[in-house]
């Protein structure tokens, strides 16, 4: 089965033939990446450009993608690395990386991509060859201009490849790299798993994750109207842009306070980004309404739902009172828990709970609850809005760190000379 390159349209007939077409020797004379290397910093740089300008636009997934690559935030990012470098490290590649992204998300495999090409490394992208939806397209498209612009070095060194369910090309691609990153399902890193790695190899995996939002209720309602629906247009970006698919959008909704003021504030937030919903055009279609009915009956039956708001086929909200539930229908589902303090959120918080959103809430009691977790879960606290916004450090992981490696330099015990 052959190997197609989404960018070049070139084709490889095994994997060994894709891995054989990368490298530094040839007659470029190019010499290999560097960490922090200005031929992938320009062509970073000319990717957001491609991004901000072009069909990129009409997608707002794509517009962050944009924002998070210009050179501006990439340096701020390198730089912030070498503050925290000691004298005696010099970084360098850790080799090939090998990325399987989620079928379901179709940017995210340009951060981790870019991370790893900014440290230095050949990277390959396997792309599922379901990854082909609009946002995907202007994505590629982005990706192949920027790339025609750039030095030859980095055509030479990056693939974003498909191929259909061929073992052989992942078993290949897994015993070649230095680094398999997975992101997907827990079904897809046991599957994956299966592929042996090399004895020195390592694995980065981004699983099945839950994430949620603390509103504040005595904070959120002393906001104006303007201050509230900034929060709803937050929730409504959070949760909406991938149909509630990607692991940091929102799936539980935590009101925090008295129970008169929990409740004003839940009907004024669902009221507002039903407003939302309408205005920006989302629309479940009927199978996936059908599928939602049936999740919110079964959380009823199993006792988690106390009631069931079926405010419209796209915004749901799931009441519940205790311990929600980690399975999701997505697409506008919210599981909706009151509580009188927040530290009442530690004993139901799990190792795979990974973002939590906040409005209304005050930086130190967000810290004193992190604090209180202890590691238990919960890798971000970002506020409403800012769910999708990607940063180096993901999962509690440092990607630069992982991307690279250490080399430690010892300075002589005595004057040398």
């Amino acid at each position: 089965m052959t190997v197609r390159c989404r960018v070049s349209g070139t084709t490889f007939a095994t994997a060994p033939a894709l891995l054989a077409s990368m490298g530094w020797a040839d007659d470029t004379g190019a010499s290999p990446l560097v960490p922090a290397d200005p031929r992938a910093l320009a062509f970073l740089g000319q990717l957001s450009r491609e991004l901000l300008r072009g069909a990129g636009r009409a997608f707002p997934e794509l517009v962050a993608l944009g924002f998070f690559l210009r050179p501006g935030e990439l340096a701020r990012v390198l730089a912030d690395q070498t503050r925290r470098t000691a004298d005696d490290v010099v970084r360098a590649p850790r080799g090939m990386v090998f990325h399987v992204p989620p079928a379901n998300v179709d940017t995210i495999f340009v951060y981790s991509w870019a991370l790893a090409l900014l440290a230095g490394n050949l990277n390959v992208v396997r792309l599922s060859e379901r990854t082909d939806g609009p946002a995907a397209r202007a994505l590629l498209q982005a990706v192949t201009d920027a790339m025609g612009d750039a030095d030859p070095v980095i055509a030479l060194t990056q693939r974003i490849v498909s191929y259909g369910h061929d073992d052989a090309v992942t078993a290949a691609l897994s015993a070649a790299c230095d680094l398999r990153v997975i992101w997907g399902g827990d079904a897809s890193v046991e599957r994956l798993r299966a592929f042996a790695l090399a004895p020195r190899a390592r694995e980065l995996t981004f699983p099945d994750r839950f994430s949620m939002a603390v509103v504040g209720a005595d904070g959120y309602l002393a906001m104006d109207p303007h201050e509230r629906d900034r929060i709803a247009v937050g929730m409504f970006n959070d949760a909406y842009w991938f149909d509630q698919a990607a692991c940091a959008s929102p799936r539980l909704v935590v009101l925090v306070g008295a129970a008169t003021r929990t409740a004003a504030a839940g009907d004024d937030l669902f009221a507002r980004l039903g407003r939302v919903i309408d205005r920006k055009g989302y629309r479940v279609d009927t199978a996936m309404a059908m599928e939602k009915r049936v999740a919110a009956a079964t959380l009823a039956l199993d006792g988690v739902a106390t009631h069931v708001d079926w405010r419209s086929n796209e915004l749901v909200v799931v009441r519940v009172d205790g311990a929600p539930s980690r399975t999701h229908a997505g697409a506008g589902t919210f599981q909706l828990l009151a509580v009188s303090d927040l530290h009442d959120l530690v004993p139901l918080v799990r190792r795979r709970d990974q973002t939590l959103t906040h409005a209304g809430i005050a930086a130190a009691e967000l810290r004193d609850l992190v604090r209180a977790l202890n590691g238990r879960g919960v890798d971000r606290v970002v506020p409403v809005g800012q769910a999708l916004t990607f940063a180096s450090v993901w999962d509690g992981e440092d990607l630069l760190e992982v991307f690279a490696r250490r080399v430690s330099v010892a300075r002589p015990a005595v004057a040398v000379g």
